[in-house]
């Protein structure tokens, strides 16, 4: 699995990163969707690697997702920040287009 973050989003991240976590976490978030295979591809700040979690290769930051949600994800993907907002997309197409800033520090 590869991510591509784009500059913008990068200087984002940096600027959000006030607790100076060291990973970008890929994770899909079911909490209100109901069940376990409904949700929404995210991306957060952790400070530590747990066993679950895998590494994804980018050139940007540590990049990191919980193993067993790794299939809800695109084996190519990018990260942007566009309009007030993170992006998610793979070349398939949009996996989320509105991710909050908040979304880092939950």
């Amino acid at each position: 699995m590869e991510l591509t973050i784009t500059d913008k989003a990068i200087n984002k991240i940096n600027e959000l990163n006030t607790s100076d976590q060291n990973y970008l976490l890929l994770r899909y978030d079911t909490v209100g969707c109901g069940c376990g295979v409904n949700g929404v591809p995210t991306i957060g700040l952790v400070d530590h690697k747990g066993d679950s979690h895998i590494d994804v290769k980018t050139a940007s930051m540590p990049t990191i997702i919980n193993k067993m949600q790794s299939v809800f994800f695109a084996e190519d993907m990018k990260l942007d920040f566009v309009g007030g907002t993170f992006r998610l997309s793979s070349p398939e197409g949009i996996l989320n287009p509105f991710i909050s800033t908040t979304n880092l520090q939950d």
